[in-house]
């Protein structure tokens, strides 16, 4: 592992490089891969405030 010191846009660069680099079939595998490593990225649980309460709901007359 090495361990650089850079600035963020630096970073961004090297990052933007190493991906192009890439085959296309390689890029696209690493989307999916990014895809499925943010789906397991942990989320505050959304709280649903109309969950168990009494909801009226009126439709509109045509």
């Amino acid at each position: 592992m090495e361990i650089r010191f850079q600035t963020k846009e630096e970073s961004n660069r090297q990052q933007q490089e190493d991906f192009l680099k890439l085959s296309g079939a390689e890029r696209f595998y690493s989307f999916l891969r990014l895809c499925e490593r943010v789906s397991k990225f942990p989320v505050k649980n959304k709280i649903n405030k109309n969950e168990g309460n009494f909801l009226i709901v009126i439709k509109e007359r045509k």
